[in-house]
């Protein structure tokens, strides 16, 4: 298991250790993937807005040739409960996507586009899929997005400066089934990412 942030003092904020901490207390509670995601929300809200208990410059840091940077925080040795920092470079985004698990993205700088999309096609064709553009959200610190499994979206950062949001995941992106689309080609390729910190079993 990829150890998370230092334990706090007693008086210290909310940061990464009392958070997995309250993670694995969500799932312990079991129930669905939609209960799931409405216990994390607060969480990651709560986490987001006490950056300044855990958030280091490192963390922020984009990679160019992606258009964006993951460092992980934290993941379980089954890979479950993931949470990575991503930081993205202005006028660059993620292509539509899905997750192959839940999650729940939360502002920490700046604000971020997101698209959403909805398949039309019958998934009968490997490699094609057609997408048709079903609402767009722009989010920043104060606000989240929840994310079932199977949910498309993209992302964009329309403004000047690097912006940074947090990423909770049921499962470990890179340890899922997901894809990326092309609406324009309707393509459907595999996803991975190139990840950071943590010492994560994510591709690098």
């Amino acid at each position: 298991m990829n150890a998370p942030a230092r334990l706090p003092a007693a008086n210290a904020g909310y940061d990464v250790g009392r958070f997995v901490a309250d993670l694995r207390r969500a799932r312990a509670e079991g129930g669905d993937e939609r209960s799931m995601i409405r216990r994390v929300r607060p969480l990651a809200l709560r986490l987001a807005a006490e950056k300044d208990c855990w958030l280091r410059p490192e963390m922020c840091r984009p990679d160019p040739e992606q258009g964006f940077g993951v460092h992980i925080l934290h993941e379980e040795t089954d890979h479950a409960l993931t949470v990575f920092v991503a930081s993205w470079l202005p006028g660059r985004g993620a292509p539509p996507h899905d997750h192959g698990t839940w999650a729940v993205v939360t502002g920490i700088e700046g604000v971020e586009r997101n698209t959403f999309w909805r398949r039309v096609d019958d998934r009968s064709r490997p490699g094609y899929a057609e997408l048709e553009r079903a609402g767009e959200k722009a989010f920043g610190p104060g606000a989240a997005v929840a994310l079932p499994a199977g949910m498309i979206h993209s992302v964009r950062n329309d403004t000047p400066v690097t912006t940074v949001s947090l990423h909770v995941y049921g499962m470990h992106v890179n340890h899922t089934v997901r894809s990326q689309f092309d609406p324009e080609r309707r393509t459907e390729t595999p996803f991975k990412l190139r990840t950071s910190g943590g010492g994560g079993a994510g591709e690098r």
